[in-house]
């Protein structure tokens, strides 16, 4: 059971509209490396832990990456706030505007929109940790990318707190990984 506190991890306060950073950011909640597919792929994958740390870290995580697509919808509300129809057509986000409104679908920078197929789990969880630290990686790069595509700093705030939250998934699942395969060593 989730106990959601009306909070953002990360605090968001964007000033200035850019609906072009907008339309590339929104790949971190849809795209390959993104967000979503992160949560559903963390939390999936708990289940097939061997052991309750396992399970713990997973649903954990998994869990904190709900609250990175929080902090990503806050910065697309922010970045978009006050566009009319016009500007967001003139930006190629009119398809968006059709079916959403001023909700943002989740898709990658290309418009290419999510699929499940993105969150490879495979039920061996010594495969799936491998494929969790190369999600990790994945979407520190991106961050990373979006970062140099920028400099105002009512955006790197956040997409630097959520880049280094990648590094703190990618070390704790380094040490899970680490784990499982010492107790496998000891069983043969």
């Amino acid at each position: 059971m989730w106990k959601y506190e009306k909070i953002l991890a990360y605090p968001v306060n964007i000033k200035k509209r850019n609906l072009k950073f907008a339309k590339i950011m929104i790949t971190q909640i849809g795209g390959f490396a993104g967000e979503l597919g992160a949560c559903l792929r963390y939390i999936n994958q708990s289940y097939t832990m061997p052991d309750n740390e396992g399970k713990a870290l997973l649903l954990e995580i998994g869990t904190e990456e709900m609250s990175h697509i929080e902090i990503l919808a806050a910065m697309m509300l922010q970045l978009t706030c006050g566009a009319t129809y016009e500007e967001l057509k003139a930006e190629g986000m009119d398809a968006n505007y059709v079916e959403h409104g001023f909700n943002f679908f989740p898709v990658d920078a290309s418009g290419n929109p999510f699929s499940t197929l993105e969150y490879a789990v495979t039920g061996d969880y010594i495969t799936d940790l491998n494929e969790d630290l190369a999600a990790e990686a994945k979407a520190k790069i991106v961050y990373e990318r979006l970062m140099d595509l920028t400099d105002d700093k009512d955006i790197l705030g956040p997409l630097s707190f959520l880049r280094e939250r990648e590094v703190v998934h990618y070390q704790r699942f380094a040490e899970l990984l680490k784990h499982y395969q010492d107790m496998q060593n000891k069983r043969y």
